[in-house]
C-alpha cells in the first residue's frame, strides 16, 4: 500500500475541508429585497450571510433600474428601510452637490431617480453597516432538509452554509425550489380563480405587417403561429429585457458597437414595421436620471422593444449554463439592435441620428464593457403558499388579518408571447395594463398577508420567500417591483429574527410581536383613510 498517497490523500482532504458556520439568518440573493432582508435581521441582533450568483449586490437597482416605480404607487405607504434606502441617496447626492428634482419628504408622483452606481453604493454601505456578510458569486446547487426545515446550503463551487432561518429572495426562485416548496410558472386560465385579466389577454391592437418570410415562415421575433384563445392559460412569462443606462454626453458616452456574429436580417421586422410607421421614433423608453444619464426600458406599450418576447419561458427552471445561454442571447439582441437602428438604411433618418448621439454611459458598469450585468427577470417561479394571491386580493379583498406592508402597483404585465396572425400580420399578447385598475396614475391600495410569504408548513417551516411569493399570474403583476419587494424583504428579516427568538417555525411566530415590530421600524401596516 502506498502510505505516502494515502498521507497526502489525508493532509489534502483536511486542508481542502472547512467548517460550516451556521449563521442565525441566510438570504439567497442580493437583490433589493435580499438587502432589506438581511440588514433588518442583522439590525435585529441575528448574524447574517447574504449568498448572490452575481458579482454585484443590488439587483435591478444596481443593474440600470434608474428609479423603482414608486411613482405609480401611494408612497405614503412605503416606509421603513425602502424610504431610508431613498433617504441616503438623497443625502448622497446633497453631499455631491446634486440637486435632485425631488424630495423624499414629499410623497408626490414624481419619479425618485438615481445612478447605478449609487444606488450600489447606498446598499453596500447598509450592509456594511448591519455587519452582514456579503457573498457574492456563488451559485446555490443544493439543500438540505431534515423533518421540513433547511439545515444547509451547498453552492456549485462546494462550499456549504448553514443556518436556522432562511429567505429566498431571489428573482428566480431558486432555494424555495431547491427545498421542495410547490410553485407554478406561467399563467393561470381565467377560469381558474375567477380572474378577468388571467391567461391570454390581447390588449394591444394587431399589426398589418407582412411578418413572414417567402416561404410563409415567420420572421425572426415572431414566438408562433397559433392564436392562443383568449383567457386560456399556459407557460408563458412575460418579457425580459435590460435596463440600459445611457448618455448623449460626448464626455461620457461609449458609442453603440457593431456586437460580434451581427446579423441585421434578425431585425427585419423592424425594417417592415418602420416602412409601415415611418414616424415611429426609438423602440423604448428613456428617462432621464441623475449625472445626465437615462434609463432605456422595454417599452410596455410599444409594438417592438428592447424585450426578447418569448426567449424567456424556460428560463425559470433551467440550470445555469441554460441561463447563461437566455442572458446571452437577450444581450447579443439588445447590443444588435442598438447598432440596427443606428446604422440600418431601412430605420428612420431620425431615429438612426438619435442614436448616434447616444451611447453607454461611460462610468457605469465599467467592468462590464459598460453593458448592465442583471437581467430584467419581471416573473420566474411564483410560490403555491400558505395563502395565494390573485385578483381578487388586490382589486376587492384587500384587507387581511397579518399584513406585512402595503402594495400599490397597478396590475402590469409585459407581452408574453408575439404571435404571426392568419392575415399575416403579428400580434402582441400578455399586456396587461387596465386603465381601471388606476386612481391618478397609482394602483389601488392592498394589504399584503404574511401567509403570503410562507410556505405550506408540510413543505417547509424555515423558509421565507418575500420576491417569488405566493400568487397568481395576474397578482404577482402588480406585486413584481422593487419597492413592493423590498418592503417584503425587510418584514421577512424581522419575521426571521422573531422566529428564532421564540424557536418556532416562520408559520407560527407572534403575529402582534410581528406586528410590534414592523410599526416599530416605520413600515406601514394599515390602508389610506378613504
Amino acid at each position: 500500500m502506498n502510505y505516502t498517497y494515502i498521507a497526502i490523500l489525508i493532509l489534502f482532504l483536511f486542508t481542502s475541508w472547512k467548517p460550516k458556520k451556521e449563521y442565525d439568518v441566510l438570504v439567497y440573493g442580493a437583490t433589493p429585497a435580499g438587502i432589506t432582508a438581511a440588514v433588518a435581521a442583522a439590525r435585529e441582533g441575528k448574524s447574517v450571510v447574504m449568498i448572490e450568483p452575481l458579482p454585484i449586490a443590488g439587483g435591478m437597482m444596481s443593474g440600470g433600474l434608474g428609479f423603482s416605480d414608486s411613482n405609480q404607487m401611494f408612497r405614503e405607504t412605503l416606509g421603513g428601510l425602502f424610504e431610508e434606502f431613498h433617504k441616503r441617496v438623497e443625502a448622497v447626492y446633497a453631499k455631491r452637490g446634486v440637486q435632485l428634482n425631488y424630495r423624499v419628504d414629499e410623497k408626490d408622483t414624481k419619479f425618485w431617480t438615481y445612478e447605478p452606481h449609487v444606488a450600489e453604493l447606498v446598499f453596500h454601505t447598509m450592509l456594511k453597516e448591519a455587519g452582514v456578510q456579503v457573498v457574492l458569486n456563488e451559485t446555490l446547487k443544493s439543500a438540505k432538509l431534515k423533518d421540513k426545515a433547511i439545515q444547509s446550503l451547498k453552492m456549485r463551487s462546494g462550499k456549504e452554509f448553514s443556518g436556522k432561518m432562511f429567505i429566498d429572495a431571489s428573482y428566480e426562485g431558486d432555494l424555495m425550489a431547491a427545498a421542495g416548496v410547490s410553485y407554478k410558472v406561467g399563467r393561470e386560465g381565467r377560469d381558474e380563480f375567477g380572474e378577468s385579466f388571467a391567461g391570454a389577454v390581447y390588449q394591444k391592437k394587431a399589426v398589418g405587417v407582412i411578418s413572414s418570410d417567402q416561404n410563409k415562415k415567420p420572421l425572426p421575433l415572431i414566438t408562433g403561429t397559433t392564436v392562443t384563445p383568449e383567457g386560456q392559460g399556459d407557460h408563458r412569462i412575460m418579457t425580459y429585457s435590460f435596463r440600459l443606462c445611457l448618455s448623449e454626453d460626448p464626455a461620457n458616452r461609449v458609442p453603440f458597437k457593431k456586437p460580434a456574429g451581427y446579423n441585421p436580417d434578425q431585425y427585419e421586422l423592424f425594417r417592415r414595421f418602420y416602412k409601415a410607421a415611418p414616424k415611429t421614433g426609438i423602440p423604448f423608453d428613456l428617462y432621464p436620471i441623475p449625472g445626465n444619464k437615462l434609463d432605456g426600458n422595454n417599452g410596455i406599450g410599444a409594438q417592438l422593444s428592447t424585450g426578447l418576447v418569448g426567449e424567456n419561458w424556460d428560463y425559470p427552471d433551467a440550470n445555469p449554463k441554460r441561463r447563461q445561454e437566455i442572458w446571452k442571447h437577450h444581450r447579443d439582441y439588445t447590443e444588435g439592435l442598438l447598432y440596427f437602428l443606428m446604422t440600418d438604411p431601412a430605420v428612420p433618418e431620425a431615429v438612426r441620428e438619435r442614436m448616434k448621439n447616444l451611447g453607454y454611459a461611460k462610468d457605469e458598469f465599467a467592468r462590464y464593457g459598460y453593458f448592465p450585468p442583471v437581467l430584467y427577470v419581471r416573473e420566474a417561479r411564483r410560490m403555491v403558499g400558505d395563502y395565494f394571491l390573485t385578483q381578487k386580493d388586490i382589486l376587492e379583498t384587500k384587507e387581511k388579518p397579518d399584513p406585512i406592508g402595503i402594495g400599490s402597483f397597478p396590475i402590469d404585465s409585459h407581452d408574453c408571447q408575439r404571435i404571426l396572425t392568419p392575415g399575416g400580420g403579428f400580434i402582441n399578447e400578455g399586456t396587461i395594463f387596465p386603465a381601471k385598475t388606476r386612481i391618478e396614475g397609482r394602483g389601488i391600495a392592498y394589504q399584503i398577508p404574511y401567509r403570503s410569504i410562507t410556505p405550506k408548513a408540510t413543505e417547509c417551516t424555515n423558509l421565507l420567500v418575500p420576491v417569488c411569493l405566493s400568487s397568481s399570474h395576474v397578482a404577482f403583476s402588480s406585486l413584481r417591483v422593487e419597492p413592493a419587494w423590498m418592503v417584503m424583504g425587510e418584514s421577512a428579516g424581522i419575521a426571521a429574527a422573531i422566529a428564532i427568538e421564540e424557536k418556532v417555525t416562520v408559520q407560527k411566530i407572534s403575529l402582534p410581536k410581528l406586528t410590534e415590530r414592523l410599526k416599530a421600524k416605520r413600515q406601514i401596516l394599515t390602508l389610506l383613510a378613504k
